[in-house]
């Protein structure tokens, strides 16, 4: 009776650990499809008006996309692609 419970246990958490690996997965491939301009759109919009793109050089975008990575939570690939952006259209 004690070993099966530890069986199911062990069991329950491997199925957990599969659905919650799948779900991450599908979570990167959202952001990689998405471009910088629409990330930008909805990350930097939800708590602010976000600035202009020519407002900053690249070196501004670069310090700013570091602090607002750490601030808003975003991942370095969200973060890349949204300098990347803001950066092409200055």
């Amino acid at each position: 009776m004690k070993k099966s419970k530890y069986i199911i246990g062990f069991l329950f958490s491997l199925l957990m650990t599969i659905i919650i690996a799948q779900g991450c997965s599908s979570a990167k491939q959202i952001v990689e499809a998405k471009s910088g301009a629409q990330l930008w759109a909805e990350n930097c919009i939800r708590c602010h008006n976000g600035p202009s793109p020519t407002e900053f050089n690249d070196e501004q975008w670069k310090t700013i996309g570091l602090h607002m990575q750490d601030r808003a939570n975003l991942t370095k690939m969200e973060t890349d692609k949204i300098v990347e952006f803001l950066k092409s259209a200055n």
